[in-house]
């Protein structure tokens, strides 16, 4: 039997061939012909079971056969906002494996002590996009480009805030504790610092603007492991 093949095709019931990105994949790598059965995936919470009417070189046309409306595997909405490293190898490799384990919405941001002034977010989507395909999450992360602190601070958002930091000096909760005792459809926003922590007065700043301070445990942990460790809190109270 062969495994099922994915491909992530935006507005698909609409549509009747794949992108130019998914053909190229079916066409040159998996080499799909008329009559081969195929999945897509539109991001926004449905499968599509279709089948190849037709190739060409660069083209890959399909008719979809069934539709299957996926539920999501956890509740509420989990938007990480985070400094990006200077190694973005780091950063691509945590926007991967959040993706895997499962969240909605992800932030770049700009802070005094970042060592990245400027972040390629199309890179950072076709990672999404190919770790979405390979744990066959439904819906796609949104991917927001790199945005001031204060501008993201200063922007209104639903839910809980909260802002991690290593500052002994300013109280914080314990993340994990704390989204235990919301509700399991609440809208939660958790802020990652970059290698350098934010400075001080940038946690201040946040806390004026409602984000609650909050510690990730007792170890100090490089921004990408923080940003995972953050939604897989996130995940396992809101399932």
């Amino acid at each position: 039997m062969k495994e099922a093949r994915y491909f992530y095709v935006p507005l698909a019931a609409e549509l009747t061939e794949l992108p130019v990105d998914e053909a190229a994949h079916a066409l040159r790598v998996l080499r799909l012909s008329s009559g081969d059965e195929m999945f897509l995936m539109d991001g926004a919470g449905t499968f599509y079971r279709a089948i190849v009417t037709m190739t060409s070189s660069k083209h890959c046309l399909y008719e979809i056969t069934e539709r299957m409306p996926q539920q999501k595997g956890w509740n509420g909405h989990i938007h990480l906002a985070i400094a990006p490293t200077k190694m973005m190898e780091r950063m691509e490799w945590m926007a991967e494996k959040a993706t895997e384990v499962g969240f909605d919405e992800i932030s770049f941001l700009k802070c005094k002590f970042s060592e990245r002034k400027t972040l390629r977010e199309d890179r950072i989507e076709k990672i999404v996009v190919s770790a979405v395909k390979q744990s066959r999450k439904a819906w796609m992360p949104l991917v927001h480009p790199l945005t001031d602190f204060r501008l993201f601070v200063e922007t209104p958002r639903k839910g809980h805030k909260y802002i991690a930091h290593c500052y002994d000096e300013i109280t914080k909760k314990d993340l994990f504790e704390d989204l235990k005792t919301l509700p399991v459809d609440e809208e939660i926003t958790v802020m990652v610092g970059p290698e350098g922590d934010f400075s001080i007065d940038e946690v201040r700043l946040a806390m004026e603007h409602g984000y609650e301070s909050v510690s990730l445990g007792s170890a100090r942990l490089r921004t990408e492991t923080a940003g995972l460790s953050a939604v897989m809190m996130a995940q396992l109270v809101k399932r």
